[in-house]
């Protein structure tokens, strides 16, 4: 095993030069996220070949090279399940690596199978059965140890050959740009993770367009606040709290105790603020409010859901792939709901390949849905 640990910008400048001319680099992330709301980067592998670079970021401060590395388009990516990676890298170096692989993604376009972890990857394409070694380490304390940098270049130095096999499994197949289509795809879900909060609290579909807007209201306050203080959103108010909020509506604080769903502290300290979010969605003209979203399916839609399912699970048998990659449970109620004459806007995902391939067949099973 061979690696460095880079602790200086001149060290981090000597790495980037050796990793100039690859065309494609793994790429990992050790970081903590304890209470935060933000996750705290503690270490970045980089691996071209046989070589791990690990680079603290605790000891440096010139970034713009790795910036550079990140967002340059001639140099793919290579990361396995990346959703909080793609997340460190946002607040960390304010950029998202492009073009990006996911191999865990790759591997279920691939008929390798399904959501699969690091460790399980690696042992069934290279037969390596690699320790469980550092994973519950506090990354943020200083020195690293040598059974850390150890374990962190690992998951980069075995994440090249994985790839390897891989790459070779997609060009025989003709389903290179699928992998790369599931990279943005990755960043595209990030980006919608961080829009639009209160259409994921749970219920929402039961409040009309005028309670929408003031949960809208209160998530969006509740989102500066947490990432300014840096602390989960649930730490602030919890989301069935603000959903009772803005169900009722209170007119003042009085209301705003009344409703008992507030600790005494935070009522004391946001709750002007909570009851001015409220009093504001009341100000709204009718047509700048939200749209009400979907309420559940019923019985006859959910029967028709399930006929669906076993429509793209036989697509998927089909094509090799793992039917959960092709498409999602959120998509297939989202087809249903068109085909019932609902104007939906159509995801970015269900454009290129999947549209021929998946979206057209699972619309043409649908003839009118009442």
């Amino acid at each position: 095993m061979s690696w460095t640990l880079v602790e200086s910008d001149e060290a981090l400048a000597v790495a980037l030069a050796t990793l100039d001319d690859a065309a494609e680099i793994a790429v990992d992330t050790e970081f903590m996220r304890r209470n935060s709301y933000y996750p705290h980067v503690a270490l970045l592998q980089l691996c071209a070949d046989d070589h791990a670079w690990l680079i603290d970021p605790l000891q440096i401060t010139e970034l713009e090279g790795l910036r550079a590395l990140m967002t340059d388009p001639a140099r793919v990516k290579v990361l396995h399940s990346c959703s909080e990676d793609l997340e460190v890298f946002k607040h960390w170096l304010g950029v998202l690596p492009t073009p990006l692989v996911d191999t865990q993604r790759a591997t279920a376009l691939l008929g390798m199978g399904f959501g699969l972890g690091y460790r399980a990857l690696i042992e069934q394409l290279l037969g390596v059965e690699l320790e469980k070694g550092e994973t519950r380490s506090d990354w943020l304390k200083r020195p690293l140890s040598e059974s850390q940098c150890h374990y962190a270049a690992l998951d980069v130095l075995e994440l090249v050959p994985a790839w390897k096999i891989l790459k070779q499994s997609a060009e025989d197949q003709g389903r290179m740009e699928w992998v790369l289509a599931e990279g943005e795809e990755a960043i595209r879900l990030l980006q919608a993770r961080e829009r639009d909060v209160y259409r994921r609290v749970k219920s929402a579909s039961r409040l009309s367009r005028r309670q929408l807007e003031a949960l809208r209201r209160l998530c969006e306050w509740r989102e500066d606040l947490a990432r300014n203080v840096d602390k989960p959103r649930g730490w602030i108010v919890e989301d069935k709290a603000f959903l009772a909020i803005a169900q009722a509506q209170p007119q003042d604080q009085e209301a705003l105790a009344d409703l008992d769903v507030l600790p005494a502290a935070v009522l004391r300290r946001q709750g002007p603020t909570i009851v001015a979010c409220v009093q504001g969605a009341l100000d709204v003209a009718e047509e700048k409010l939200p749209e009400a979203l979907p309420g559940p399916l019923v019985s006859s839609q959910r029967n028709l859901l399930k006929a669906l399912r076993e429509v793209a699970k036989g697509i998927a048998a089909d094509m090799g792939v793992a039917p959960e990659i092709l498409i999602s449970g959120a998509d297939l109620e989202l087809l249903l709901r068109e085909a019932s004459g609902v104007d939906i806007v159509v995801p970015e995902r269900w454009k290129g390949w999947r549209w021929e391939a998946v979206i057209e067949p699972l619309g043409a099973s649908l003839p009118g849905v009442a």
